[in-house]
């Protein structure tokens, strides 16, 4: 499936936040979406998932404007991974998941056999399938996010949307859920991230977009984007791009903060 963002504008209202952007992503691909506060990047991803407007432009999957798409078809096709949040209800982890079986439902189905068993195949698939009988509210911020990402993944989508996927984790769980976000983009999904860390992007991402102040918007390759003069231009900081050779022969680069 091919996620096709042709001279998108959009924003809240009348007032236009984003304007004439253009990317492809496919099946398979990471796309990294970097840039600073305030920028848009919420704002265009709420306009992929149809909860916003579109001001201008075609969003396209195969070919198919989504304009059109009843929202149960887009729920299916884009899959959603907010940031970690809580619950005002305590449910079970299993339940959590289990909702992410609602576009496939009815409007007063319960959950068949079939969607349990769906929810569950997705926590295993994320080797958290032991929290299945856990309290979601009771366990710890990298398992939320993990629980968010089975949920996601039982729409059964071809894309997935994530935002700020890593964001308020320890660097341990930061590691775990990149692993897991390379792992389902080998398996063929297709997934779009947005992250304030552009050392992410080098970890994981077939291709970067970078959406500056002032509407400017680069998309290209990881090498292409992420250079110590666009991210300097970006965030108004200076920045060294680190090059090193891990015990594998394998390239491996950083992006270090200078403080002068």
């Amino acid at each position: 499936m091919i996620l096709e963002i042709d001279k998108v504008s959009c924003g809240y209202g009348l007032k236009t936040i984003v304007k004439d952007i253009s990317v492809k992503v496919q099946s398979g691909e990471v796309l990294t979406l970097l840039g600073p506060n305030g920028v848009g990047k919420t704002t265009f991803f709420k306009t992929i998932l149809g909860f916003l407007k579109l001001h201008g432009g075609e969003i396209k999957l195969d070919g198919q404007n989504i304009k059109y798409w009843k929202k149960s078809k887009l729920a299916k096709a884009i899959g959603y991974v907010p940031q970690a949040h809580i619950p005002p209800f305590p449910f079970t982890v299993l339940d959590v998941v289990v909702m992410g079986r609602t576009a496939h439902l009815g409007i007063f189905a319960s959950p068949s056999r079939k969607d349990i068993r769906i929810a569950e195949e997705a926590l295993e698939a994320l080797d958290v399938a032991y929290l299945k009988e856990k309290t979601y509210t009771e366990i710890s911020g990298g398992e939320r996010q993990m629980v968010l990402v089975a949920r996601a993944l039982t729409q059964e989508p071809e894309i997935l949307v994530m935002d700020e996927p890593t964001s308020n984790l320890d660097f341990g769980n930061q590691v775990k859920v990149l692993k897991q976000i390379n792992r389902l983009s080998k398996n063929g999904l297709g997934i779009i991230m947005t992250s304030h860390f552009p050392d992410h992007a080098f970890l994981c991402s077939t291709k970067v977009a970078l959406l500056e102040k002032n509407n400017i918007f680069t998309v290209g390759s990881v090498d292409e984007v992420i250079t110590e003069d666009k991210l300097r231009a970006a965030y108004g900081v200076n920045v060294k791009i680190i090059s090193s050779i891990n015990n594998e022969n394998i390239l491996i680069k950083s992006c270090v903060p200078v403080l002068d």
